[in-house]
């Protein structure tokens, strides 16, 4: 599948890996759909610098939580950039940290809805546009993940950790189902990347500290992490389905 003028939405995009994904797909030739919930200044800057790269991209607002706006979100870059050729599934939350002797009202409901559910229905609508028994030419979806889901994550976030087993399960489940429509599905399993995600756990403190309990010494970056997500969609991957992969330095 070539890049080439094939339309890319990328959830969760104004910044940290979605926008590092963004950012490297516009470069590749994709025309990008830069999704966000609420960074709309964030987001005009990663499709500002698409285009000043000699992109296309535009910006598009959604509740990914909302099967209703996931479907808006979908009919909207339609009009605006064309048939869709791929997704990366990559908005999340951690929904912040607490012990499971104290939970938090609504705090794992929430992770699953934007996590689980939000990744669920950005799917669904991506594969109804790309299954070639409904007219589409097939194309390729791209979870976000994380390797907490082998791990059980860090600690008081045994929520998120068990919402990023559920994308990984939908990722096997869909990529057996979706091969006969043409469309392939994988998952990226990040594990400690120096993005904003981690200012819940202390920020630049948190990430230095672990750095060293990494085998390999340090933080990943989000453009590590996009390059990996890069080859999944592209033609390099043709054969690759149902794959999980960890970009995790060694953890």
């Amino acid at each position: 599948m070539a890049a080439q003028g094939r339309v890319l939405v990328v959830t969760g995009a104004s910044r940290g890996i979605g926008a590092a994904v963004a950012r490297q797909a516009g470069a590749a030739g994709w025309h990008v759909a830069v999704h966000f919930a609420g960074q709309a200044v964030a987001a005009d800057k990663v499709v500002a610098d698409i285009r000043a790269a000699g992109g296309t991209a535009a910006a598009f607002q959604a509740e990914i939580a909302d099967p209703a706006e996931v479907a808006s979100l979908f009919a909207a870059v339609d009009r605006t950039l064309g048939p869709l050729g791929g997704l990366v599934n990559n908005a999340g939350i951690i929904g912040g940290r607490f012990p499971v002797l104290e939970p938090e009202a609504g705090a794992l409901e929430r992770v699953l809805a934007v996590n689980v559910a939000g990744t669920y229905h950005a799917m669904t609508e991506a594969a109804r546009r790309m299954a070639t028994s409904r007219g589409g030419a097939g194309g390729a979806i791209v979870n976000l993940s994380s390797i907490v889901s082998r791990t059980g994550g860090l600690p008081q976030e045994t929520h998120y950790a068990a919402s990023k087993g559920a994308v990984d399960s939908l990722t096997l489940g869909l990529a057996r189902e979706l091969a006969p429509e043409g469309i392939r599905v994988n998952a990226v399993r990040p594990g400690i990347i120096a993005t904003d995600i981690h200012d819940v756990h202390g920020g630049a403190e948190f990430l230095a500290g672990f750095g060293p309990q990494i085998p390999a010494g340090r933080p990943g970056t989000p453009d590590e992490v996009a390059s990996t997500v890069l080859w999944l969609l592209s033609d390099a991957a043709a054969y690759v389905t149902g794959a999980l992969f960890d970009v995790g330095g060694g953890r």
